[in-house]
């Protein structure tokens, strides 16, 4: 046990999906993997441990934002042994060829912070994902049927931004997302000798103010979670 995750020594599997919602790691849990447990339920950030087609995988709540992704990440490597981590979450358009429901596969984060800035100091360090399971994650969509978008995103720090005109160059610079935890999530993998990626499926838009209600993000993020498992055991 750790200070946040309550899972025995064990428990907890070298693959790790990590949504941000807890809802959603049970509903994923409980839809794509077999003789799921429920193995964490401390502060309420559920995370079960189940098999798929053979291979045990965990599906870990992050929470929202790089500093709550932080804490579960680092436990889920230091203490329990995580090789494998793939967030799979929702994120804002933020190009016209990037449509509600699309996904993205993020190669890089651009972040104006993270929980990690303070040991880079000076340093502008470039998060990157891990390129077998980029690989393996765009082939995994193709063979779908799916065309997936691969480029930059951004992580930010807020999610009631008040600053149109970052938003106005990150578009202008080729970003085709926004969330809020892959920037950390591929440096705390690279700090660590971890595999990471961030795989994510638009739910609203930030140029046509489109968005999906709560049923639609459900029925949409479905083939998400496959190409995450298809990647990791690629």
């Amino acid at each position: 046990m750790t200070v946040h995750i309550g899972a025995k020594p064990g428990q907890i599997a070298e693959t790790v999906l990590m949504p941000g919602d807890p809802y959603r790691a049970k509903w994923a849990a409980e839809t794509f993997l077999e003789d799921a447990e429920l193995v964490n339920d401390v502060r309420g950030m559920l995370g079960f441990t189940g098999t798929w087609r053979g291979h045990r995988v965990t599906i870990q709540g992050s929470g929202m934002g790089m500093p709550s992704l932080s804490i579960y990440a680092n436990e889920l490597i230091k203490d329990y042994g995580a090789q494998t981590l793939i967030r799979i979450g929702s994120a804002g358009g933020m190009q016209p060829q990037v449509k509600i429901r699309d996904l993205v596969i993020a190669m890089t984060s651009t972040t104006l912070s993270t929980p990690s800035k303070g040991i880079f100091r000076e340093v502008n360090y470039a998060p990157c994902a891990d390129f077998g399971l980029l690989r393996a994650a765009v082939a995994a969509a193709e063979a779908r049927g799916s065309d997936p978008h691969v480029g930059g995103i951004y992580s930010s720090d807020v999610f009631y931004d008040e600053r149109p005109d970052l938003n106005e160059q990150m578009t202008r610079h080729g970003i085709l997302a926004v969330e809020m935890e892959a920037a950390e999530l591929y440096t705390l993998a690279a700090r660590y000798g971890r595999r990471a990626l961030a795989i994510l499926t638009i739910s609203d838009h930030l140029q046509t103010g489109e968005a999906l209600t709560s049923e639609d993000r459900e029925r949409s993020f479905g083939e998400m979670v496959e190409i995450a498992l298809e990647a990791a055991f690629a």
